[in-house]
């Protein structure tokens, strides 16, 4: 891997479950490939009282636990936390930024970080306009081209609603430009979610029946077999719609229903991403009704013990209304894919964990062979995202022996597979 630019990674919310998970582990992956820069420094932010070595002991477990490579290169994580500090300051209180200039001050001097910044907000997102205009007040937001960068980058839910979205983003560009902003959704760093584009415009198999005259019905799937955990303040705001539906899964619709792009670059393809949301028709009052589903997990006992209901779990309201799982069908009018239905769907506490894109094709128009499967769901195209990422078909085949008798069949990939192959975590190939 190429080395990125010294700089220092500014990580707010740093004492959170993110970073514990995701974050840490993700850098020191990356850093066990020499992909970090050579001069580097993580600093964590959060208003949790801890000195830099509590904070080193808890990064340290949450890298045991969550790295794919910390087992292979266990020799690596002392080196790897010797870079990694910690400040605790109140986020809300403008005059605590201070305290954060002096110490990148201080870690420019001691660690050659050029004054380079990446400002992560690993926090809820009520916090994301405070973080900026604080960092504005202490001019830790502006950089020269050519001298130094300052980059912020910001995750899932950006607003509430439309208006809240579009306040954000103007009250984020107050303070940064356009190319200093990175929102990340991070499934679109999954390897299968990436192999997408590539499986539809790389081979002249596929994409000739990628469309109305041969695809019956898509089907998008995120399930988890979690509740909501410690969430429940944020999941009391966000629901199952703003959480997984209006950014992972309408990014995975978007990659399925989008027409080739012009260049594979980054604005080529955000257009005719955008072309494909412009295109969902709109739901009115008596379709929400019809092709809307939403629930709420509800208590169990399983054979992993007695599973609390939402309405029983942590910051959670006891008479909440907040959906934990949501079904709906929707329709993207274009030549392409006029009434041909997509059915997503997403959830927790659900039998199995998941996520996956299945391709129903149309049936053949008549059945010729005893056993034949008939239907919209005998001929399928399989995008596995998670947990065994992969790609699988779904076909008829003739029965050894005498006759023609036919079996349905799957032909699958797996990148597990692939022999000496790493596969990065999404975070990891996002950072």
């Amino acid at each position: 891997m190429l080395r990125s630019i010294n700089q220092a990674v500014v990580i707010f919310g740093a004492s959170g479950d993110l970073t514990y998970r995701k974050l840490l582990p993700a850098l020191f992956d990356l850093y066990s490939q020499s992909a970090l820069p050579e001069n580097f420094v993580i600093l964590g932010v959060a208003r949790s009282p801890m000195t830099r070595a509590a904070f080193c002991d808890k990064m340290k477990e949450g890298i045991e636990m969550f790295s794919n490579l910390a087992k292979k290169y266990e020799s690596l994580i002392e080196p790897f936390l010797s870079r990694v500090d910690y400040l605790s300051i109140d986020t809300f209180n403008k005059a605590e930024y201070g305290k954060l200039r002096q110490k990148l001050i201080e870690i420019d001097h001691a660690f050659h970080t050029d004054g380079n910044y990446l400002f992560y907000l690993a926090t809820p997102p009520n916090m994301y306009e405070i973080i900026a205009f604080n960092l504005q007040a202490v001019d830790l937001h502006r950089e020269e081209t050519g001298r130094y960068f300052r980059r912020i980058i910001v995750e899932k839910p950006f607003g509430y609603d439309l208006a809240s979205a579009l306040d954000l983003n103007n009250k984020l560009h107050a303070v940064f430009s356009e190319q200093q902003i990175y929102r990340i959704d991070h499934y679109l760093g999954k390897e299968t979610v990436q192999n997408i584009l590539v499986f539809r415009f790389s081979n002249g198999l596929f994409e000739p029946i990628w469309n109305r005259n041969f695809i019956h019905h898509v089907e998008i799937t995120a399930a988890e077999t979690l509740g909501i955990g410690n969430r429940g303040r944020y999941y009391e705001q966000a629901g199952a719609i703003r959480d997984m539906l209006q950014n992972h899964l309408m990014h995975l619709l978007a990659l399925v229903a989008m027409e080739p792009p012009v260049l594979f670059e980054a604005q080529a393809l955000q257009n005719e991403m955008v072309k494909v949301l412009q295109a969902l028709r709109p739901l009115d009052k008596e379709s929400i009704e019809s092709n809307i589903i939403r629930g709420q997990y509800t208590g169990a006992r399983t054979n992993r013990g007695f599973l609390a209901a939402y309405r029983e779990e942590k910051d959670v309201a006891p008479d909440s209304n907040t959906e934990t799982f949501v079904a709906m069908k929707v329709f993207i009018d274009n030549w392409r894919w006029a009434d041909v239905p997509f059915y997503i769907r997403t959830g927790k506490r659900l039998p199995s964990q998941l996520t996956e894109v299945i391709i129903h094709l149309k049936a053949t128009p008549q059945s010729l062979f005893k056993g034949q499967c008939s239907g919209p769901s005998c001929n399928k195209i399989i995008l596995r995202i998670q947990p065994e990422e992969g790609i699988g078909m779904q076909f008829g085949l003739k029965s050894p022996g005498s006759g023609y008798n036919v079996k349905q069949v799957q032909m699958d990939f797996k990148y597990s597979e692939l022999a000496n192959v790493y596969i990065p975590s999404a975070y990891e190939r996002l950072l």
